[in-house]
Formats: C-alpha cells, structure tokens, sequence
C-alpha cells in the first residue's frame, strides 16, 4: 500500500494451481490481505496463471497472486506477483516485498477470518465469468480471430496433471479447432503428478502419453502445457509418421515470424532473452520490427517492453527458450494457453498451403540462416570458487581454435573488444559472461539461481546456398557445434580442476 496509495480499494487478485496445498494457502494469502483492509478478489477454482496475469489488469487491482510452483516436484509450491501492470515484478518492487518479509517475521500476523473477511465485503469469489474474460479477450484479439471454417488439423493435448485443460480445449474448440484430444489420465489437476517422474514438458519422458496418443489419432501436433499452463512444449509430425520434439527456440522462431507477416497498425515490438536464440534478431529485422533482449526472465522481458511502447510501439512478441511466450498483450508474462492457440492457427494456415510446420522451420532457416543452439550444465563442488571469477582471472583468447572477438561481461556492465576497446552494456548487473567468437559462434556461461551449477548456453549459424540439401547443412552445423561444446566443456572442467 505504501507503492501504491489505493492499493485497498483497487485490491488484489489471487489464483492458485492445483497442488494439494495451494487453495489453502491462497486463503490464507486472501485472510492476511482482509486483515490489513485490502479488497481480495480470489477465484473459487484452480486457475491457469496466465489467466490470473491477464485478469490483475482486467479488474485494474494493484496486484496478483498466484500459488503456484509451476512444474517443479509435488512437495515444492509457491508465491508468483503481479504488479498492477500486469508483469511480474521487477527493481524497486522485489526489494520492497523482501524488506515486508523480514519485518512480518518479527511481527505478528494480521488475520481476518475467510468467512468473516467476505462478509466484510474484503473478500470476492470469482466464478466463471472471471475466466469467460480471458477466454473472450484472446478469441476477439485480431492476432487470434478464427478463420470462419472448422481447422482440418488435428491435434492431441496433455495439460500434465495441471489446470490447462478446460481452458486449452475451450480456447481451440472455440476457434474452431474440433478434433483435439486430450490425454485422459493427464486432464485432471493432480499435484502429485502420478504419471511424470517430473511434471515439466522438457524432461525426458514428460511427453510421452501425448505423443502415444497423438500416434493413435494421427494427430499433426502433440501439445503440451505446464501444469500451471504458462508454458508449451510441442512435437509435431514427421513426413515418416514419427513425431519430431521442437526445442523453445523453433517455437520461438516460427510463432515470431508468423506473428510479424501478419498486418500491424503499429511498429511491432518483438524480444527474448540473451540465452535464446539470435535469430529472432534476423526475423524482427527482415520484418522492420523493434527488437531487444534482456536477462532471462520474463519480468524482464515484458518490462523492457513495456518501457518501449508508444503511439506508434508495441509490443507484439516476446519468448524464452525455456518454452515460454506471450504472442499479443493480453497477457503480459509467458502464456501457454494462447501460444497454444496460435500455434495450432499457424499449422492450420500452412496445411491450408500444403506445407507442415518442418516446411516452414525450413524456409526460415534457409532465409536467415541455420541456427542451432545447445545448452550443458557443469555440476559445481562444494566451496569451488565461482566460475565467473576464474573466467575473469584467466579470460580465454580462443575457444575450440576460434579466437574471441568481443567478450560482454554483465558483471561489470562492459563489452570488451579483442582489439582492448571497450563500451558499457544496457543490462542489469548480473554474473553472466557472452562470448562472441571469430566464426560467428556464441557462448553464454552463468551460474545457476537455485543449483549448485554453471550453466552455458552455445549457438552457431550456418548460412544455406540455394540448391543445398538442408539435411547435409543440419549435419554440418550439428557436428560443428557439438565440437564447440565438448572444447569449451573441457576448458571449464580445466579451470575448475585447477581452482
């Protein structure tokens, strides 16, 4: 209330997944909030948390709270906010909300009973008609107006033990979607997660009742969200029958160029982070789009666009390769439920032309070039130094007999030439170190925010001539980037061996 004077009176929307905790501890969120005299609009069911995102700014709160732990295990949950832009908060507000933390841990805790706070009028149930306006406001964007005709495209879908069910069916039925399966033993909120080792669509395993039952329907596309249902993970039919996973940053690619061919009364703006792939960079320039990118997160992505919106500015589209994107901005954080929506319009479109989704990742690459990205994560000893500081201490001429050109240090807020010129950085600080090499290849080195590891991030282009076999140029590029990666493991195992 002290950021935002009529916080009370505009109150605070708070949503919760369906982990077994969650609607608890969303009351209790709610009975706090009453407590301290601030309106509290909490939905009656679990909700998707794009939803709760999209509906901050629709009741124009101050704030949003999701309980949620996305796709980490059963026994984790936790706390998601919402500023009354409808972003995840960023500088001074993460400060202020840790300065609180410390002081209630000293004080006691306002309480208003749940029962009491609604008879106060303190507390609101949102029905249905809270999740009928997101529904709504994605169906009548202009980025996601139904064709008219029912889509000829099939496609089978898992919402991974989480919330996405009823709103993904309800998004893509409605516009005009009618053969979409959905994997039964999945559909329902489950935060034990029964049928997953680990419910997150990246893992290994975590796709594989979508992409059986995709095989048993013929399906074009094997869908999947999170179990908060901010995120998508996709697999799409090969010319073989098989089904093909398409990492973030494919996604990534082909939502961005399908969004930017369509028709804009505005400058589109597009971002994604620096661990993702640059070729978005090369799309949002053939496109005269506005681009940027930012520290991974998407606080910091939507933010930074948002402090680039004008008149003639605004934001079109934003992802990271960790399967997250917000297409439009209606929401504004990562959307699974309308990336899902829009990547099954794009499908449609192409088999309308005859093409697949494989046609068409193969058209971009051959206009822009093939860039093809790895990640590794080195696990770090108890007490080894950090790894930023080795690299600092002895910072490499070469990396795999490629010399560095430039080397852009987030900690110090500088890019350092190979020439020793030098220039600052627009970027948070933050311990990350990117490194440009000679032949175009990038490397991206940081430590992790919650394991004891190091994280780096490789991509490298390879140009397509006309009449090239695309499959010779993927092996190509393929085998030089594996050569990159295992070299510049073996240098990092080096240095930490030698710390």
């Amino acid at each position: 209330m002290q950021a935002i004077p009529d916080a009370a009176v505009r109150g605070i929307v708070v949503g919760f997944d369906g982990r077994p905790d969650s609607r608890q501890f969303a009351r209790d969120a709610a009975c706090v909030f009453a407590a301290l005299g601030i309106r509290v609009f909490i939905t009656s069911n679990v909700a998707a948390t794009p939803i709760v995102a999209f509906g901050t700014v629709h009741r124009k709160a101050a704030a949003g709270v999701v309980i949620t732990a996305s796709h980490n295990p059963p026994e984790y949950n936790g706390y998601k906010v919402y500023w009354d832009n409808g972003a995840q908060i960023i500088p001074p507000h993460d400060a202020g909300i840790a300065a609180a933390i410390e002081l209630a841990a000293e004080e006691e805790i306002p309480w208003l009973e749940f029962d009491e706070a609604q008879a106060a009028g303190l507390v609101e149930v949102l029905g249905e008609a809270f999740d009928r306006a997101y529904l709504d406001a994605i169906l009548c964007d202009q980025l996601f107006m139904p064709g008219g005709a029912n889509a000829s495209i099939s496609i089978a879908y898992t919402a991974m033990h989480g919330v996405g069910a009823v709103p993904a069916e309800t998004l893509l039925g409605e516009a005009g979607f009618d053969k979409v399966y959905s994997v039964p033993a999945q559909r329902e909120p489950d935060g034990r997660f029964p049928t997953v080792n680990f419910p997150n669509p990246e893992e290994p395993g975590a796709m594989d009742m979508v992409i059986a039952l995709a095989r048993e329907k013929d399906a074009n596309l094997a869908c999947a969200n999170d179990p908060d249902a901010d995120r998508l993970a996709v697999a799409v039919r090969t010319g073989e029958g098989d089904y093909q996973m398409l990492t973030g940053d494919m996604i990534g690619v082909l939502l961005g160029s399908y969004l930017l061919e369509k028709s804009h009364p505005y400058t589109p703006i597009v971002c994604t982070t620096i661990v993702s792939s640059g070729m978005l960079r090369t799309i949002a320039a053939a496109a005269g789009a506005d681009y940027y990118e930012t520290l991974t997160g998407f606080k910091w992505l939507v933010n930074t666009a948002l402090g680039h919106e004008d008149r003639h500015h605004r934001l079109l589209f934003a992802y990271e390769e960790a399967l997250g994107y917000a297409a439009g901005r209606q929401v504004l954080d990562k959307d699974g439920l309308s990336a899902l929506l829009a990547f099954a319009q794009m499908t449609e479109q192409l088999a309308r032309e005859g093409k697949t989704v494989l046609d068409q990742l193969e058209r971009l690459y051959r206009r822009h070039g093939l860039f093809v990205t790895a990640q590794r994560s080195l696990v770090l000893q108890a007490g080894a130094r950090p790894i930023g500081d080795l690299l600092r201490g002895e910072p490499p001429e070469e990396i795999a007999g490629s010399p560095v050109a430039v080397v852009e240090d987030l900690g110090s807020g500088l890019r350092r030439y190979a020439g020793g010129d030098t220039e600052p950085l627009n970027f948070p600080p933050s311990d990350v170190l990117i490194y440009r090499l000679d032949n175009g290849a990038r490397i991206i080195v940081r430590p992790s925010g919650t394991e004891p590891k190091v994280k780096c991030y490789y991509e490298l282009q390879e140009t397509v001539a006309r009449e090239e076999d695309f499959a010779d140029v993927r092996e190509r590029a393929e085998s030089a980037l594996l050569s990159l990666v295992e070299a510049h493991q073996a240098s990092l195992a080096r240095l930490l061996s030698a710390a």
